[in-house]
């Protein structure tokens, strides 16, 4: 009796557990694009962007994350390739995108931006929306924009921009977690009194001897890709550091953070009436320590009529099996809304 009126309540206000592992949802097979190439969307800018399974079905684009991650390729395997046109992009100076490396030209705006051109370039009239982390941030800005050109967001690891978050990811409450980790970063930064380290860290990225670029970026890369998930030791945390380029990652990130974002405080929250009519799945790892599951939770009230869904055992990765499972769920929940009038 007592499992059951729980499970009434979670219903009742819309935050339901993730599946169990019996009933785990996997990736769907590798795919290939069926199509790649570069869209100029500024006179410096040019970014990267693959389609992949069916164009004749729904659109949906992919949002990396990062800032400056990059796309890959299991960001094709969330969606069922026979009922979805799967666009993914890499952001400006990100991944394949040229020039890579580029700061300037380089705002959430501007994403924004050319995420609309993205799409009237591959004349897509409306489209989900899927990112995690950072692009849950940039999903969120370009669907509060364009709200009319979205009729389904999916979001994971919920991040608005804010100072906060930004303070709690750079100045300790990652640390509360990982001590030993976070130990490490301070390390690295000049003057770890003085609470601005995502600035510090970009003026040494951006400006300092190619030793200490090198030596940042890894550390910074290090530390994020530690903390992102419940159990990642240090040699798969090495092995996965010579796998891309982390450099390029670190600087666009501490680009972003020491620019808050390019937002204005509080602008993602309190736009977020938009999406009421917008069918809205949010997924977040219970132990999430990078983006707080807090911030979930304000984004999921002040969304109408959206789902929360907390992934137990989960920390920030969005490919770990749990959250995979649970993002996959999530896109499958919504095909009877969305998929009804495609072909």
């Amino acid at each position: 009796m007592r499992r059951s009126v729980m499970a009434i309540i979670l219903w009742s206000a819309c935050i339901v557990p993730a599946a169990n592992a019996q009933t785990l949802r996997d990736y769907f097979p590798a795919i290939e694009p069926y199509r790649t190439g570069y869209l100029k969307v500024s006179d410096r800018h040019e970014i990267y962007f693959e389609a992949c399974g069916n164009p004749l079905r729904h659109p949906v684009m992919v949002l990396h994350g990062g800032p400056g991650g990059g796309s890959y390729p299991n960001l094709r395997r969330f969606h069922d390739p026979e009922k979805y046109h799967i666009v993914l992009f890499d952001q400006r100076g990100a991944g394949k995108s040229k020039p890579v490396n580029e700061l300037r030209e380089n705002t959430t705006d501007d994403l924004v931006e050319d995420m609309e051109k993205l799409r009237e370039h591959l004349r897509i009239e409306k489209m989900q929306v899927f990112g995690g982390s950072w692009g849950s941030t940039l999903a969120l800005a370009y669907a509060e924009r364009f709200p009319h050109r979205v009729d389904s967001l999916v979001i994971r690891g919920i991040f608005l921009g804010t100072k906060q978050e930004i303070d709690h990811f750079y100045h300790g409450g990652v640390g509360d977690y990982f001590p030993d980790v976070y130990a490490r970063l301070v390390d690295v930064v000049p003057d770890p009194d003085k609470k601005n380290y995502p600035r510090q860290l970009l003026n040494m990225l951006r400006d300092g001897r190619l030793d200490l670029k090198e030596k940042i970026g890894r550390a910074w890369a290090a530390y994020e890709t530690k903390v992102g998930a419940l159990q990642t030791t240090d040699e798969e945390v090495e092995s996965i550091l010579g796998e891309f380029d982390y450099y390029n990652f670190a600087l666009l990130e501490n680009h972003y953070m020491a620019n808050n974002c390019f937002l204005e405080k509080g602008r993602l929250l309190h736009d977020a009436g938009k999406l009421s009519s917008i069918p809205t799945v949010i997924v977040h790892g219970r132990y999430d320590v990078i983006c707080l599951p807090r911030v979930a939770l304000q984004l999921h009230k002040a969304i109408a009529g959206s789902r929360l869904v907390f992934v137990e055992a989960a920390g920030h990765s969005g490919g770990a099996p749990l959250m995979r499972s649970a993002l996959i769920e999530a896109v499958h929940s919504l095909e009877p809304k969305i998929l009804k009038s495609r072909p």
